[in-house]
């Protein structure tokens, strides 16, 4: 027969002290308050900050009016897109719209959700892009129909954090 010496107190004592540091340690993980990066809150019931952009002008020069735009992250902005021109446009930023949630797109009696990547309006279209940038950084606009790109009907879309 094999005897063990073992100490049972000594044992219990060690769990007690063990069991003791954890419960503190529980309570004071619980007193620690932990702020989230962003507040949850329903974005699609903000107000959204409206900004206008043509795509080219009554002449058909092709260039976006305005052709830079800075938006703040995680605010809600309506982009208005209209093409007074006699040609479609489109209104093109893959990375930006990527980098984006979108609530909606509307056009007449349409209605569009989910993600995008760009916009065709054809002569006289009118559009709005209803949207909350989320990850800051800088990104190219762009009409990918060919030859429009080159002749200077490009842009550029900043996304700062939000002030």
């Amino acid at each position: 027969m094999i005897k063990f010496n073992f100490d049972f107190k000594l044992l219990f004592k060690q769990i007690f002290v063990g069991l003791g540091l954890l419960l503190i340690l529980i309570l004071e993980l619980n007193s620690i308050e932990i702020q989230p990066a962003f507040a949850a809150v329903d974005l699609s019931r903000q107000p959204a900050t409206e900004v206008t952009v043509s795509l080219s002008n009554e002449s058909g020069e092709l260039k976006f009016f305005p052709d830079h735009f800075q938006f703040e992250a995680g605010k809600p902005y309506k982009l208005i897109l209209k093409n007074p021109s006699p040609g479609k446009h489109y209104f093109t930023a893959k990375d930006f719209a990527d980098m984006s949630w979108t609530q909606k797109v509307e056009s007449g009696k349409l209605e569009v959700k989910g993600a995008i990547h760009d916009l065709e309006l054809k002569p006289g279209g009118e559009a709005t892009w209803v949207f909350v940038p989320i990850r800051t950084g800088t990104y190219s606009l762009r009409c990918s129909i060919p030859g429009h790109t080159e002749a200077g009907m490009k842009g550029e879309i900043i996304i700062t954090e939000n002030s």
